[in-house]
């Protein structure tokens, strides 16, 4: 009977509660409050190759536009990779200039190794990078080859993935990319007997240009 007893008296309670609507007044709350707040004491950019790099992302930092494709030539010869499928116009004249060899058409995407793509921008707080389907390289590119190295400048950094789409909501206005695709470190599942695979859904590994806007 006591059981019986307290089981009544707490729905009761839930049902009186449920009856007498709360008086409290959100109108006035500010949903568009920042949750989190930048460190003052470190630059986006740090902040980002922390983060990325801790995710087992490759960063490499170009202090001006000319050196990226000295770096990449550098990069391709050390792994000796092949394949490589690019076809960012912005990407390819400086992959040209630096005697490159790549591959751009549709009938080549299939034999992707590694695929080169600019993104839309950086988050630093997450060491995260978002392309989107508005992009040259479009959907597939970024997930599709075993290697994923994007080409992006220091003025794409912001510090938060909710400052990320407030700008591609501007850029885009009054329409919006039909995919975003947010990139967080290698590809990593454990579906399988909870075994961690890199790559499963993705690129195994990722790499990441950063070079200086202000160059």
């Amino acid at each position: 009977m006591k059981d019986n007893t307290s089981k009544e008296q707490v729905l009761k309670a839930v049902r009186k509660a449920l009856i007498h609507k709360s008086e409290l007044d959100y109108s006035a709350s500010d949903s568009d409050m920042e949750i989190y707040t930048p460190p003052e004491e470190e630059s986006l950019e740090l902040l980002f190759a922390k983060v990325f790099s801790s995710l087992k992302g490759h960063f490499i930092f170009c202090e001006k536009k000319e050196d990226f494709p000295k770096m990449m030539a550098s990069l391709i010869r050390e792994n000796k990779w092949e394949n490589i499928f690019c076809a960012e116009p912005e990407i390819t004249a400086m992959l040209e200039k630096g005697g490159i060899s790549f591959l751009s058409s549709e009938k080549d995407f299939l034999s992707t190794n590694v695929g080169i793509t600019l993104c839309e921008f950086l988050v630093a707080r997450t060491g995260s990078i978002i392309v989107s389907s508005r992009q040259k390289a479009g959907r597939r590119l970024p997930v599709y080859s075993n290697i994923h190295v994007t080409v992006a400048y220091t003025h794409q950094l912001v510090y938060n993935l909710k400052d990320a789409f407030r700008e591609l909501k501007k850029k885009y206005e009054p329409g919006f990319p039909s995919q975003v695709t947010t990139i967080t470190g290698p590809s990593q599942t454990a579906d399988i007997e909870k075994t961690l695979v890199n790559g499963a859904h993705g690129p195994k590994e990722v790499f990441l240009f950063l070079i200086d806007g202000n160059s």
